[in-house]
């Protein structure tokens, strides 16, 4: 991977959307960068998320999620190593917002949110880091 990068959490990795070139030994790569631990990738920008486990998914660790729901209508969440059922409460609030929420493994999600982005959908994506 390239050089490590790091970053305020009040600013993003980069400014813009990137498909994620790798994953694995708990980062990813995109745009030439590199990231220790979990990312959180927005339409316009792409974000250090704190999440590790998937108990820690929910409203606020989504809350830039909601924040853009005018810009977004999928969200794919790659569980890392694990497969997860979203919480009722979390699917009816993304759902209020018209946001559908589509769970996987991370490998998976990423494979995803690389052909969607390719396709210009409006697509985020929450990838927690696997090992």
């Amino acid at each position: 991977m390239p050089k490590q990068t790091t970053s305020r959490s009040d600013a993003p990795h980069l400014p813009r959307s990137a498909p994620i070139d790798a994953y694995g030994n708990g980062g990813f790569a995109f745009a030439e960068m590199s990231h220790r631990g979990s990312l959180l990738c927005l339409p316009d920008a792409i974000w250090a998320w704190p999440v590790t486990k998937v108990s820690d998914i929910d409203e606020h660790s989504l809350a830039r999620v909601f924040a853009a729901a005018n810009a977004v209508d999928t969200l794919i969440i790659g569980a890392g190593t694990d497969v997860w059922i979203p919480p009722r409460g979390l699917r009816e609030a993304l759902r209020a917002v018209h946001i559908v929420l589509d769970p996987m493994r991370t490998g998976p999600a990423i494979r995803t949110y690389n052909i969607m982005i390719g396709e210009r959908r409006r697509v985020a994506a929450a990838l927690i880091a696997v090992p």
